[in-house]
């Protein structure tokens, strides 16, 4: 899969699939790795998970929770197997996620949101509008997991910014681009060129939604 830049980058990125992108993406985008419990990474994933600086250090004696809070600091990439394991056994709510996301049930955009940013990957979700996590969680629910997927391809599409390529090369902003059929037909799904085909399937499939459902766009 092959992300396709606006006209003024000299190369486009290629990659396997939307989990690689998120553990390179983590990686490039990790300022620090230290574990110091008052550094700005350790802020930063304490806020990502709703968790104040403050209270951490009221309970600092907690081994448990210290640990977490070193783990959340890291990206994907740095992250050792033990680490994991930690994560999955002390997190509880990742555990669920993960059991649920492992037994073939589709997750939810908040669901999403939080494994993303517990397992240190790029957080895609939060480049999506309520409407359009309310639009995704529709999808979900009703087991439409093609056209939900072609959600999670545009929020991916956002996370390489202000400029992305359109059709005939066009360039456009994709995060300020709403998700409408003509705006998929138009650009998003000319950003992400697949051999495989699969991406555009799933981009086929919400233009399909959405042109059934206008409603919703």
């Amino acid at each position: 899969m092959t992300i396709q830049s606006g006209s003024q980058f000299s190369a486009t990125k290629s990659i396997r699939s939307l989990q690689d992108a998120q553990s390179v993406s983590a990686t490039l985008a990790a300022k620090s790795t230290g574990t110091s419990i008052f550094s700005k990474t350790l802020q930063a994933a304490f806020a990502a998970s709703g968790t104040s600086v403050s209270s951490v250090s009221s309970n600092a004696a907690n081994p448990i929770d210290a640990k977490l809070a070193e783990i959340r600091s890291k990206d994907a990439m740095t992250r050792t197997a033990a680490d994991m394991d930690f994560l999955l056994t002390n997190d509880k709510k990742l555990a669920e996620i993960t059991d649920k996301k492992n037994g073939g049930a589709g997750l939810t955009s908040s669901e999403v949101d939080y494994e993303q940013k517990a397992r240190g990957f790029v957080n895609t979700m939060a480049l999506l509008s309520p409407a359009e996590k309310g639009l995704y969680d529709k999808l979900v629910a009703s087991g439409n997991m093609q056209a939900a997927a072609g959600i999670s391809q545009i929020a991916f599409v956002r996370t390489m910014g202000h400029m992305a390529g359109g059709a005939e090369g066009t360039t456009y902003d994709p995060i300020n681009t709403s998700i409408t059929a003509a705006n998929i037909e138009q650009y998003f799904r000319h950003s992400i060129v697949d051999s495989s085909g699969k991406s555009q399937s799933q981009f086929q499939a919400l233009i399909q939604y959405l042109q059934s459902n206008p409603a919703v766009s």
